[in-house]
């Protein structure tokens, strides 16, 4: 059974896309799931939430719950499912609700500033 751990990330972290700045907090919570890279999890009210739109994918995790995906939608292009979100998470898992990740990809830069 892998072991998840959610605490506050510390410092002042950034999401951007496509030269966009999506989003900055410092109020943004670290996931950490076994041998799995760290997630950041940023609040949705620190999220420019007009470059997002709800896709129709889910995934479910057996520990966290249903996901909900996000496109990040810019000028130039459409990054499908590029962010996901916890809407209701398990029990255990609460701290999430309210909270969306990001793919770090070459599109997408999560990165502490």
């Amino acid at each position: 059974m892998t072991d998840i751990t959610i605490r506050k990330a510390e410092g002042t972290w950034t999401v951007r896309s496509g030269g966009a700045v999506l989003g900055e907090s410092r109020n943004a919570l670290e996931l950490t799931e076994g041998s799995y890279p760290a997630v950041i999890y940023f609040p949705r009210d620190d999220i420019a939430m007009a470059f997002l739109d709800r896709t129709d994918h889910t995934t479910h995790c057996p520990k966290k719950g249903d996901a909900s995906y996000f496109s990040i939608v810019t000028k130039s292009t459409t990054h499908e499912n590029a962010a996901w979100s916890y809407e209701t998470p398990l029990a255990g898992m609460e701290q999430i609700a309210g909270h969306i990740a990001f793919y770090a990809t070459d599109y997408v830069t999560v990165e502490r500033v």
